[in-house]
């Protein structure tokens, strides 16, 4: 055969190579497609049956506070399924605490008949009834920003906007906060002030997963109005003072009753509160038990506006109201930048709260930050009435690393700040057997038995904590290592133990040493857990744009497989599978990440580790 023959062969002939290659990995890449699609159907399937049956034993619970709201063993099972993002994993404990949490929360979503205003709203509530340091509606503010970050993920938008509207525009954000015996302070305040919260930066998270451009135009005003309340009370005026425009906060009203910071400052502190010396403070500033004993002293009696029934009224600069303070004023400029309406002003907003947020950061940068100590400390305000200003207290405190919470540490230079997280890890820190505590354990003054501050494990600071670790591992630096992960996993598995095997159950507090059970209260809502497993761990990361990313920080070894789905993000829905082996009939494993947007696979790739972003259908 000659050559000019035989050229038109081997095209027939290659073309055919080609042709069937083709059909062969079309056959490969549909029989895939199917496998994921059919294990999308199956792990959906099971994890609404799982939360079936976790629900109905939670319904079986006895001795449990009755529901807040209407949301009951009734009508809660069709509530959670419709609502709620399903998760399972091979870590079945994980999954069984996540399914408690939504059944908890569903509780604590409270109507209210405003008869102030004549409006009704959606609250959420963090203990049952009405408490005398709640506002009229029963919700209180203290651990608001934390229920902002875990009811946002609920499919139904209704619950934070009414939400939001209570404290922000409605009867709460006018009406004093009532003054009774548990109010244990001089200075009057609206009810949505009566704790720091960061509810401005937790509607903007918020806004990240359920954008609604119209009621956002209509409350940002309100937010601004929020924000400067903040601004005018709770802001240090004395013009010379190291702490001059920083964020100041009591103790209680701060959410953590008695810290060490504080003692080290009233230790320092003369006039009324030399009753607190290094070998007496414990009578007087260790628990409820103890201000009584202060109330009697003569101090009190000599300066009656020193203390409030035995509190002191003495203000700290912290780094967790001032983080808060932070959080919120970069979400103002965040918010103005978003919003769709134009008008004359907005630029101006923007650049108002960016500046205000950049200064506040640098303050805390430049006045909190210690060098030697290598973490955040606190200092008492310096325009304190009674007591010393501006003292700084060396103590290391879990309130240190709130900064992370808000991403307020710069990227450029990240790793001036992150020896702090040495201590997250040491037993000299914050590392203990059931969890993390409050204060380092290696401070003489430390003591866990207490109802206080000073070492108790609280699971509100474990929301703050961990999130701010998760944090600096993704945000800040990028790739973080196997021991890393596994120090998060390790907290995060410690946390869902807390809550028992039997009967789960999220109470106020645990000792870390021992955590055999959580105290004070029951069906608790002040911290999170649903948030801690969607963003911190398995790492959806939201966005005002029309996307999302995925970053796992699941330890590899640690999993066969997780489903996260039946999310509700930007008007569509969102479904993840990590599997560490698909095809058990293949030898091997074949590890791939596979999310899906409105039941079509829009990503996958064969590593769980690393970012994958998902632009959604326009």
């Amino acid at each position: 055969m000659n050559q000019p023959r035989l050229l038109p062969f081997l095209r027939r002939y290659l073309s055919g190579i080609c042709w069937l290659g083709w059909l062969f990995l079309t056959a490969c890449t549909s029989q895939k497609s199917t496998l994921y699609t059919r294990e999308l159907q199956r792990l959906k399937d099971a994890s609404k049956q799982t939360l079936s049956a976790h629900v109905d034993e939670f319904n079986q619970y006895a001795n449990r506070p009755a529901s807040d709201g209407p949301f009951n063993a009734g009508n809660n099972k069709a509530f959670l399924l419709a609502n709620v993002p399903l998760f399972r994993s091979s870590a079945d404990s994980l999954t069984k605490v996540y399914n408690y949490r939504w059944w908890m929360i569903s509780k604590h979503l409270k109507e209210y008949d405003d008869p102030e205003d004549h409006k009704k709203y959606w609250v959420v509530t963090e203990f049952f009834g009405v408490k005398p340091w709640a506002s009229l509606s029963g919700a209180i503010t203290c651990p608001a920003g934390h229920q902002f970050y875990d009811v946002r993920w609920l499919r139904d938008d209704t619950f934070l906007k009414s939400y939001a509207d209570y404290f922000m525009r409605g009867s709460a954000s006018r009406l004093p906060q009532r003054e009774n015996g548990n109010f244990l302070t001089y200075l009057s305040r609206p009810e949505s002030h009566h704790f720091s919260s960061w509810m401005v930066n937790g509607v903007e998270a918020f806004q990240k997963i359920h954008p609604d451009p119209q009621w956002l135009h209509a409350v940002l005003p309100a937010m601004e109005k929020h924000q400067q309340v903040w601004d005018s009370l709770f802001t240090v005026h004395t013009p010379r003072s190291k702490t001059a425009g920083m964020y100041k906060i009591l103790d209680l009203y701060d959410g953590m009753e008695f810290s060490l910071s504080a003692v080290l400052g009233l230790i320092e502190s003369q006039g009324p509160y030399s009753l607190y010396t290094k070998d007496n403070w414990r009578k007087y500033y260790l628990g409820w038990e103890t201000t009584g004993n202060a109330a009697q002293s003569q101090q009190a009696k000599d300066y009656p506006t020193a203390f409030r029934k035995g509190y002191p009224d003495y203000y700290l600069v912290r780094p967790s109201v001032n983080s808060y303070a932070y959080g919120n004023l970069k979400s103002l400029a965040d918010l103005y930048r978003w919003d769709q309406v134009r008008y004359t002003s907005k630029t101006t907003k923007v650049e108002e709260y960016t500046a205000k947020a950049q200064a506040l950061q640098q303050k805390v940068l430049n006045v909190l930050w210690n060098t030697q100590d290598q973490f955040f400390n606190t200092l008492s305000a310096g325009d304190n009435a009674f007591g010393i200003g501006d003292f700084e207290a060396r103590v290391r405190e879990s309130v240190g690393y709130t900064p992370w919470y808000f991403q307020l540490l710069p990227k450029q230079n990240y790793q001036t700040y992150a020896k702090a997280w040495d201590l997250f890890a040491s037993r000299k820190g914050f590392y203990n057997a059931a969890g993390m505590t409050t204060a380092e354990q290696q401070h003489p003054y430390y003591n866990e038995q207490a109802y206080a501050w000073n070492g108790r494990g609280w699971p509100f600071e474990n929301s703050v904590v961990y999130k701010g670790y998760a944090n600096y591992l993704r945000s800040y630096q990028g790739n973080s290592s196997s021991a890393q992960k596994q120090l998060l996993y390790d907290y995060i598995e410690k946390l869902a133990r807390m809550h028992g095997t039997k009967e789960l159950n999220i109470g106020e507090w645990y000792i870390p040493s021992n955590g055999k059970t959580f105290g004070g209260e029951s069906d608790y809502f002040h911290s999170t857990f649903p948030d801690i497993i969607i963003e911190d761990l398995i790492g959806f990361t939201s966005f005002h744009d029309n996307k999302f990313s995925v970053s796992p920080l699941v330890p590899e070894q640690q999993w066969d497989y997780f489903y996260l789905g039946n999310i509700r993000y930007h008007g569509h829905d969102v479904d993840i599978i990590w599997k560490k082996d698909w095809d058990p009939a293949t030898p091997g494993n074949q590890s791939k990440l596979c999310i899906w947007v409105d039941q079509k696979l829009k990503a996958s790739r064969d590593q769980l580790h690393g970012e994958i972003t998902v632009q959604l259908p326009k």
